[in-house]
């Protein structure tokens, strides 16, 4: 066993366990427009990321993706590559060091923004377009998230990724 303090939850039970880190950024001007990478960039409550196509997009659930840095090694072997560059994959933020699967019901915070994660942001067809016959399987089940902002800030690459809470009424369960 582990040793933990008297009356401390076991970490087994602790919603999200440890602090990720945000690798990248990256923009969109319009729909079809190639990927901008930045350093730092504006999140805007309601609406995503200040500059990107999908910024105040009506349905708010999707103002912006993220994808974890881990699958990406995955996505690149099964399509024969040897690395990925995030930009192929239409994401606009790419995290490490925390399991975004686990950040898809939860309020999470990023440098200065607080979250809220809305969804699966399952691939689309553009996926083979981008990365060749077999691109959108091999993205099943590695897309990433969707989230919405809550509260506006400044990130930037580096900057710490934490879980806060769940979304009301979507407590871990046992």
């Amino acid at each position: 066993m582990f040793d933990r303090e008297p009356g401390r939850p076991s970490p087994m039970r602790w919603p999200v366990a440890g602090t990720g880190t945000l690798e990248w950024i990256g923009l969109r001007s319009a729909r079809r427009a190639p990927i901008d990478v930045v350093g730092q960039t504006r999140l805007l409550a309601g609406q995503g990321l200040e500059g990107d196509h999908w910024s105040g997009s009506a349905s708010g659930k999707r103002q912006i993706t993220l994808i974890q840095a881990e699958h990406l090694p995955v996505i690149a072997a099964w399509t024969g590559r040897t690395s990925i560059d995030p930009a192929l994959l239409r994401r606009n933020l790419v995290v490490r060091g925390i399991n975004l699967a686990a950040l898809r019901t939860a309020r999470f915070a990023i440098g200065e923004a607080i979250l809220e994660g809305s969804g699966h942001c399952h691939p689309c067809s553009r996926m083979e377009e981008a990365l060749g016959p077999g691109g959108y399987q091999a993205m099943r089940g590695h897309g990433g998230i969707t989230a919405r902002v809550v509260v506006g800030g400044v990130i930037r690459t580096g900057d710490a990724v934490r879980w806060i809470a769940p979304v009301d009424g979507d407590a871990p369960s046992d």
